[in-house]
């Protein structure tokens, strides 16, 4: 991609570098898929996904749903035979397709947002917040009524909290987001 600046046209660096950097050993196995909890859900396959970053194909990439999908439970990783820190790389994907706006508003990526704020704001994962954060965001209200059950089923084995969630709270981690923004040159 080239880009105008004073000193004329200058070729900006391709934003899949440095993960293609990361995981251009990558001898297509599919270990990273054979491993993957969610790779039933995702449109691409780990394996696949890594093959289009090989290739550079970032308008594919960032219109799937692949890498949003990634829960980040390290299996991946901890299975590939080549050491690849694939878990980072799609981390990685998930802050490039929001830094250059790339993103579609899908659930799977409002789930993200939600969930990265919910961290945010309490230091940790509150289940309920989270849910109900999460389901005032797709702005359909018969949404949460498909998953009554699941909510009731964890409520009587005591793996749901009834806390009501404080919608306005402060968030507790504001100031090491607001360092962390600034550390990577974002205000």
């Amino acid at each position: 991609m080239t880009v105008q600046t004073q000193n004329g046209p200058h070729e900006a660096p391709d934003p899949l570098a440095a993960i293609g950097e990361n995981i251009k050993a990558c001898m297509q196995c599919g270990t990273c898929t054979g491993s993957c909890a969610n790779s039933g859900a995702m449109d691409y396959t780990p394996r696949e996904l890594w093959r289009m970053v090989q290739l550079g194909l970032s308008d594919e990439i960032f219109a799937s749903k692949t890498f949003w999908l990634c829960s980040s439970c390290y299996f991946c990783t901890l299975r590939c035979p080549r050491g690849l820190p694939l878990t980072e790389a799609m981390a990685a994907l998930k802050r490039l397709a929001i830094a250059q706006g790339k993103w579609k508003e899908k659930k799977s990526t409002k789930f993200y947002l939600t969930f990265l704020d919910n961290v945010r704001r309490y230091g940790r994962v509150r289940e309920m917040d989270l849910m109900t954060r999460y389901f005032l965001s797709l702005k359909n209200p018969l949404t949460p009524m498909g998953f009554t059950p699941l909510g009731v089923k964890l409520m009587v084995k005591g793996k749901l909290s009834m806390q009501l969630p404080n919608l306005f709270s402060a968030g507790k981690l504001d100031a090491l987001y607001r360092k962390v923004r600034e550390v990577e040159g974002r205000s």
